[in-house]
């Protein structure tokens, strides 16, 4: 079994990152408290952005505790996902979701991803 770790290779970093997923977004997965843009990219290991805004999750506490469960899933998952630049937006709401509901939905989503990334041949970058 591979390593689970969250280092710098697995996590978008600058906007130069994050432009092309939202520019040409490969996958859009939406729920209602969340969105995910991926895109392929040719990298040996999916990478992840998250973009939590105070206008959606007023308080610093809940964006990290935010932050935290999406990376743990992500982390959790990462041997199971594309080798995609996935982007997680959070929406209004998402402070007052259920922990247990949040995980779920973010399990599907991760599900969800790797359907489409199986169905869909790789484009070119």
């Amino acid at each position: 079994m591979g390593r689970f770790g969250y280092g710098k290779q697995l996590r978008l970093l600058s906007a130069r990152d994050y432009g092309p997923v939202f520019d040409k977004a490969e996958a859009k997965i939406s729920r209602p408290v969340f969105l995910i843009l991926a895109r392929y990219t040719g990298r040996q290991n999916p990478r992840l952005g998250l973009v939590i805004s105070k206008k959606n999750a007023r308080r610093a506490v809940d964006r990290n505790r935010i932050k935290r469960l999406v990376r743990e899933s992500f982390r959790q998952q990462q041997h199971e996902l594309p080798n995609w630049d996935i982007v997680f937006l959070a929406r209004r709401g998402i402070a007052q979701q259920n922990h247990e509901l949040f995980s779920s939905e973010l399990d599907k989503a991760w599900h969800t991803l790797s359907k489409r990334a199986n169905q869909a041949p790789p484009e070119s970058t």
